[in-house]
């Protein structure tokens, strides 16, 4: 088994002592499969579909204005728009469509229910048309994450979006330019869904109308961050990025007045259906697991609170300040600010002030906070600097592989076996490529039991911190919770055994830190630390029993540790 999903499962069995026997809600899974409901393909909204509508057409204009007119009255759309085969219409719409789990209403008491939005990844296209096994609302990780929210009590929405974007465009402008406007279509999708689930009457979920939480997978995790930002077109939209001719300040890829404003709503004519409503779109947390923010400019004070969960060596979805990279034609696209950016920024504006006063203890916190500092050597002999400051951030170390293979998603898992899987993507050399093996180009080890141990894991990062933003009953953040603990001389090594990198995280100040091999040699020490926690490596020393060895302000203490 690799090494971080061993650092997963020992994450997991290190926080078992410290569970007590009643379970959280919210935290802890309190209903069991046979009592979440899902109701699947629930419909909640419709508009172009923009993957098989023709704008060139003759009939485009009065397709759009008959539209147009019905969506202002609030009316039905005829079916022949629905028809990718009926000749009478060139533009074409789609149901728009969601999954819903919850807890079954007669076996729990709650009514009022907090959400948690699902949106996943995919590059916009449809699979396998992305080059790769997963896009879809029912992924594995999708349905995983579902259902154990929904058994801890949440609302859990799996939402779909639109797609369509040209990534074989004759120019990078109309490249960049369409794939520009899938995001921002898709944030009006989300918008659409949450005043769905917000403005139903009948409220069939029990849903908190002021809990929402959004967390986006990979292309979802743009969306998640730029819905969450986004809010003002007239200075957001037009910096240089953002504009085909960077010397043109009065032109920008995404067209507000054609595909509609930033509240996602669209003009009389215009290439958007959804019209003004009085209900509110907002959202109270946002998560992004491999996903960055367009520009840290649109971060302001009193956004949403922020996490991030991301792979420092994703080399498309830049950690740090960078380019996008998408894996569908490998082509560079946008500059972005990653985690390592956003997340600092969040911390400094105060809006992730509800994070600060979680304690150590719990492996996820410590394992995090163990990395903030730390320099990670990344592909093409670059480096990494984790920010300090940056709660809300679980940054992932995967091994170092080479450029354009560094791992992004180990959370993600498939049936090779599928149909998706099995087609044929691209060729190599006159080999045909399946799309399970360009999926498996960033994830080479691949399997479910990976993939669930690292959801486990970020749910045990997330759901605290979704729980002190909400002040719920139980939170680590709840005032009677939050006190001084007294120092004790405990610590943690993780992950235990190891082959890479060893965080150790103390209860009491590290003066000096030995690694001792089975014959009482000092292999490895460090003296005048004066911190809480250090990160060293063991991968240049042979398999075998070593023991950890802290001096610290309570004292000498040692614990045992695995090298494989």
């Amino acid at each position: 088994m690799k090494k971080c999903l061993r650092s997963a499962l020992v994450a997991m069995v290190a926080a078992l002592p410290m569970m007590s026997s009643a379970q959280t809600r919210y935290i802890d899974p309190i209903f069991d499969d046979s009592e979440i409901v899902v109701e699947t393909g629930v419909v909640y909204a419709q508009n172009i579909n923009f993957l098989l509508s023709n704008f060139q057409s003759a009939n485009t204009l009065p397709n759009l204005g008959e539209l147009s007119a019905i969506a202002d009255a609030g009316g039905s759309f005829p079916a022949a728009y629905f028809d990718p085969t009926d000749q009478s219409t060139a533009i074409k719409l789609q149901n728009i469509r969601m999954d819903v789990y919850y807890p079954d209403n007669n076996v729990d008491e709650v009514d009022s229910r907090p959400v948690i939005i699902y949106l996943h990844t995919g590059n916009f296209l449809p699979t396998p048309l992305n080059g790769s096994t997963t896009g879809l609302m029912n992924d594995s990780a999708a349905v995983y994450l579902c259902r154990e929210w929904a058994k801890r009590g949440y609302v859990a929405v799996s939402m779909d979006y639109r797609l369509g974007w040209n990534p074989i465009a004759s120019t990078v402008q109309e490249r960049r330019g369409t794939l520009l406007n899938a995001v921002y279509r898709a944030i009006h999708d989300l918008k659409a869904g949450i005043r769905f689930l917000r403005g139903d009457s009948d409220n069939p979920y029990n849903i908190d109308p002021e809990k929402f939480v959004v967390y986006g997978q990979g292309s979802g995790g743009y969306v998640a961050q730029a819905a969450a930002t986004l809010d003002d077109a007239a200075t957001e939209l037009f910096l240089e990025k953002f504009r085909p001719n960077p010397f043109d300040e009065t032109v920008s890829y995404v067209d507000t007045l054609q595909v509609g404003t930033v509240d996602g709503f669209g003009f009389p004519n215009s290439l958007n259906l959804y019209r003004p409503s009085p209900v509110s779109a907002d959202f109270q947390v946002s998560i992004n697991a491999g996903g960055a923010l367009a520009d840290e400019s649109w971060l302001e004070a009193g956004d949403a609170p922020m996490m991030a969960i991301n792979c420092v060596r994703d080399d498309f979805a830049p950690f740090d300040e960078g380019t996008v990279i998408v894996p569908t034609t490998l082509e560079e696209v946008v500059d972005v600010d990653g985690a390592n950016v956003f997340i600092k920024k969040a911390n400094d504006l105060g809006n992730n002030a509800a994070f600060a006063n979680i304690p150590n203890g719990d492996p996820y916190t410590d394992a995090a906070r163990a990395l903030y500092g730390e320099t990670i050597e990344v592909a093409n002999g670059g480096s990494i600097t984790i920010e300090t400051g940056v709660e809300g951030l679980y940054p992932l170390i995967r091994p170092l592989r080479p450029f354009l293979a560094n791992e992004s998603g180990p959370w993600e898992w498939w049936d090779p076996n599928s149909a998706i899987s099995q087609t044929v993507v691209g060729q190599v050399g006159g080999n045909p490529i399946t799309a399970h093996m360009a999926s498996l180009n960033s994830n080479p080890d691949m399997s479910a039991e990976k993939g669930m141990a690292y959801l486990d894991s970020i749910n045990g990062y997330i759901l605290p911190r979704i729980a002190c933003v909400f002040n719920f009953p139980g939170s680590v953040c709840a005032p009677d919770n939050v006190q001084e603990k007294e120092s004790t001389n405990s610590f943690s090594v993780y992950p235990n055994p190891a082959n890479d990198r060893v965080a150790v995280v103390a209860e009491a100040t590290i003066n000096m830190f030995q690694l001792i091999d089975i014959t009482g040699k000092v292999v490895a020490e460090r003296q005048n630390i004066n911190a809480n926690n250090l990160v060293f490596n063991v991968n240049e020393f042979p398999s075998g029993v070593y023991f950890v060895q802290l001096n610290t302000a309570k004292g000498r203490t040692t614990q045992k540790l695995i090298i494989e």
